[in-house]
C-alpha cells in the first residue's frame, strides 16, 4: 500500500514537471528570441546562443515605448479603479439584502459573463453615435469598465458574503453610521484581498486588449503597447522580425511582471475566498 502511494506521488510530480516545462518553453523561446540580434534567424529551440539588446533597442525606439506605454497605463489605470468602485458598490448591497430584486440583479450581473463584448460591439457603437459620444483614444476605457464588471461584481459579492463579518456593520449602524459610511470605511478596508484579485485579473487582460483598441484608437500616436507592436508583424513583402518582435513583447510584459510581484500575497487569497459562496 505504502509503495503504491509513493508510486502515485511519484508519477503526479513527473505529471506536474512536465505541464511545468511544456508552459515554460514559449517562455524560453521568447526570452532567448529577444536576447539575439534581429539578423540572428537560426533555430528558436536554441536556446540563448547569442546574448544583444539590439532587438530590444530596436523595439524601444521603433514602437515609441514610452508614449505607448503612458498610453496603456492611463487606459488601464482609469478602467481599472472604475471597475473597482462600481463593482464593489453594486456587490455590496447585492451580498447584504435578501430579497428578489438582489437575486435577479446577482442573476442579471452573472449573465454578462456569457455574453462576449465583442459581439455587442456594433449596437454599442450604434449606441454612442445616438447619444453623441466622442468616439477618441479614451473611448475603450467605456467598453472595458462594461466587460470587467460581470466577474467583479461576482468575486466581490462572494467574498463580501463569506469573508466580512455582518457584525461589524450592525454595530457600526447602531452608532450611527450610513450604509455608504459603513461601506467605504469598514467594507472596504476588509476587501483588499479581493481587491487585488480583480486589479490583477482585469488589468491584465485590459492591459493585453487588443481588440477594443485597435477597433476605436486611429492615431498612432494614441495606440496602447499591443496596437503599437503592429508594425512588427510583416508582410508579403516585408518579413516579420520575430526577434524585435519578441522584444517588445518583453517590453510590454514588464510592468505587468511588477505589479504582479508587489500584489502576489493578495491574489489566491481574493480569488479562493471569493469564490467559497456564490
Amino acid at each position: 500500500m505504502r509503495k503504491e502511494s509513493n508510486f502515485i506521488k511519484l508519477l503526479t510530480h513527473a505529471a506536474l514537471t512536465l505541464l511545468v516545462f511544456v508552459n515554460l518553453v514559449p517562455l524560453l523561446i521568447v526570452l532567448s528570441s529577444s536576447l539575439r540580434s534581429p539578423k540572428n534567424m537560426t533555430n528558436p529551440l536554441d536556446w540563448f546562443n547569442e546574448f544583444s539588446l539590439e532587438s530590444f533597442q530596436s523595439a524601444f525606439t521603433r514602437m515609441h515605448y514610452p508614449a505607448a506605454l503612458w498610453n496603456s497605463i492611463v487606459l488601464t489605470t482609469v478602467s481599472v479603479v472604475f471597475v473597482v468602485i462600481l463593482s464593489a458598490m453594486a456587490a455590496y448591497p447585492m451580498a447584504r439584502i435578501r430579497s428578489r430584486l438582489s437575486t435577479f440583479l446577482y442573476i442579471f450581473f452573472l449573465a454578462g459573463l456569457v455574453i462576449p463584448g465583442q459581439m455587442v460591439l456594433i449596437p454599442i457603437v450604434q449606441m454612442m453615435k445616438g447619444l453623441h459620444i466622442p468616439i477618441n483614444q479614451y473611448t475603450p476605457i467605456l467598453m472595458f469598465i462594461t466587460c470587467s464588471l460581470p466577474f467583479s461584481t461576482f468575486l466581490y459579492t462572494g467574498f463580501i458574503r463569506s469573508s466580512v463579518p455582518v457584525e461589524l456593520e450592525e454595530a457600526a449602524h447602531i452608532d450611527g453610521a450610513s450604509m455608504i459610511r459603513r461601506f467605504w470605511q469598514i467594507v472596504f478596508p476588509l476587501i483588499l484581498p479581493v481587491t487585488v484579485a480583480v486589479v490583477i485579473t482585469q488589468g491584465v487582460w485590459i492591459w493585453n486588449d487588443y481588440f477594443f483598441n485597435m477597433v476605436f484608437i486611429t492615431r498612432a500616436v494614441d495606440s496602447p503597447l499591443p496596437v503599437a507592436m503592429l508594425g512588427f508583424l510583416g508582410d508579403q513583402q516585408n518579413p516579420a522580425q520575430w526577434n524585435v518582435l519578441f522584444a517588445a513583447c518583453v517590453l510590454s510584459a514588464l510592468p505587468l511582471l511588477a505589479v504582479f510581484l508587489v500584489l502576489q500575497k493578495y491574489f489566491v487569497g481574493g480569488l479562493t475566498m471569493g469564490s467559497m459562496k456564490g
